[in-house]
């Protein structure tokens, strides 16, 4: 016994040390290898390794030579700030970290056991894509992980982080994912290389012009957070799980209140001009409205005129969807709308609050976006709220104008509490528009049309827009100081902290993908 006993010892070492030749050349590439990133990500001491001892079965193509443990892929589960979660992490100093059958399975087992215990599940990927060798298995181990992403979307949180290449296949475990992570240079992702790209098209790219962490985290949309080293990225995804459930059945980690409720906040009316057109930074007042600036926001350098938060009011965690009129004055647009409608869903399936700040002038108008599907993708977001069960709040700040209006949250798609500043605009069209159309003639025959148009301004904002007119009608549950809008949501989401609401029995909904 004691001769197995350090047999097994040794050997547990030795793949836990990994090949000499195959670590130091991980670090040459500028990547830590799995081990180490496992160790940054799971609380000190935690990691409980499954399958170390696992090898592949392939025949042929001298595979039979070569069958190192683990098979290029560490899996087990740990901690994050004491909360466990299952996680794999590709180790590419063993055949690349390419998936084979015995990869496949591995990856299996660590997210079936995520979603039989409600336990967050996050990946690790840096591979070559699927192991060659071993011919249609590779494939068939990238259908059964896809389909238990699947099956788990909407019950555990689900995260793919991107460190080094994740190619072909692989790239679906980031799109299918809840939260995708890259790092750096390293990060590549994408279907096809430069190389076949190249043979295909004719076009040289590189892998950072291709699918590098920038291009997926501004122009794709398909990276939700860019970072510049690995440490940082993975240290982000603790940060993330402090923000979520375990599962759909709990809520997120709380703080203890911090007095919201009476929290008055005057600032905000100096942050936002009355005029409509004039611009602000709509972070400034998300930073007034959320604890102490605890807000952590998706997609950053994606769909830039809209925002889409994570954070804390009075302690508990919220989803904040908000225009930013320093973009493209806030509009939205196809890429806005595909952006707030996925995250909406995501807060909706994690039973996390949402609050709404409207500030829109509209859709985007304009050839371009009508052919890109502006009102397919409009829909999602419509779709998204419409089905949304949470609580929902949502504050227009100053104008909110025709489809728009109606998509970001409104009484009519059913926000349980609508409330406005003194500042809203409210209407199917802006003043200047509207008297453009309705009174055409009237001003084209004035003797003066610049003092006529001025004085049927006047009387349009009066009569259709004027601060008053949504909450005379029950459009707006309540007119408010701008100062009372902390307090104002913070009083609202403990009203509506209760709130239970069972959708009509069905399959499931037809989506508008």
């Amino acid at each position: 016994m004691a001769r197995l006993r350090e047999d097994l010892g040794r050997l547990r070492k030795e793949i836990a040390e990994g090949r000499p030749q195959g670590v130091a050349r991980q670090h040459a590439l500028g990547k830590l290898t799995a081990r180490e990133r496992l160790d940054i990500l799971l609380d000190e001491g935690s990691f409980v390794e499954l399958d170390m001892l696992r090898r592949h079965r392939a025949q042929g193509l001298g595979m039979d030579r070569q069958r190192p443990h683990t098979d290029g892929v560490v899996t087990g589960s740990g901690t994050i700030e004491g909360r466990r979660v299952f996680v794999y992490a590709q180790d590419f100093t063993v055949f690349g970290g390419s998936l084979g059958e015995a990869h496949a399975l591995k990856i299996q087992k660590v997210m079936e056991l995520a979603l039989s215990t409600g336990s967050p599940f996050i990946g690790l990927n840096d591979s070559g894509g699927a192991r060659i060798q071993e011919g249609v298995l590779s494939l068939n181990g990238y259908g059964g992980i896809f389909q238990r992403f699947v099956q788990a979307s909407g019950v555990i949180p689900q995260i793919s982080v991107v460190l080094g290449p994740c190619a072909g296949g692989a790239a679906y475990s980031t799109a299918l994912a809840d939260f995708t992570f890259m790092a750096g240079d390293t990060a590549q992702l994408y279907l096809t290389g430069p190389d076949v790209v190249e043979a295909v098209t004719g076009e040289r790219v590189t892998h950072a012009e291709l699918g590098g962490a920038q291009v997926h985290g501004s122009r794709s949309g398909v990276s939700t957070f860019v970072y510049d080293d690995e440490e940082s990225c993975l240290l982000g995804v603790r940060d993330l799980l402090s923000m979520l459930p375990s599962n759909n059945l709990g809520r997120p980690p709380a703080l203890p209140p911090c007095g919201a409720t009476t929290d008055l906040r005057p600032r905000l009316a100096e942050i936002v001009p009355a005029e409509p057109h004039k611009l602000y930074d709509m972070r400034l007042v998300l930073a007034e409205l959320v604890d102490d600036g605890d807000l952590l926001e998706v997609h950053h350098g994606w769909a830039r005129n809209v925002i889409c938060a994570l954070a804390r009011i009075d302690g508990e965690v919220v989803g904040v969807v908000a225009n930013q009129p320093m973009v493209l004055a806030g509009v939205l647009d196809a890429s806005a709308a595909q952006k707030a409608a996925r995250f909406v869903r995501f807060c909706d399936a994690f039973s996390i609050p949402l609050v709404t700040l409207v500030d829109v002038p509209g859709f985007l108008p304009g050839k371009d976006q009508e052919h890109a599907g502006v009102i397919r993708h409009g829909a999602k977001l419509l779709y998204a709220y419409c089905e949304a069960t949470v609580p929902r709040i949502s504050v227009v700040i100053r104008k909110a104008y025709g489809g728009a209006y109606i998509v970001m949250d409104s009484r009519s798609i059913g926000t349980d509490l609508s409330l406005a500043w003194p500042t809203n605009e409210i209407a199917v069209m802006g003043a200047e528009g509207a008297v453009n159309v309705i009174h055409r003639r009237r001003l084209a025959a004035a003797a003066d049309p610049v003092a006529e148009r001025a004085e049927l301004l006047e009387q349009y904002k009066q009569e259709l827009i004027q601060p008053t007119y949504t909450a005379e009608r029950g459009l707006v549950d309540d007119v408010i100081d701008p100062a009372e809008t902390r307090a104002a949501v913070a009083r609202g989401l403990a009203m509506l902290r209760d709130k239970r609401k069972h959708p009509a029995p069905r399959k499931h909904g037809n989506v508008p993908l």
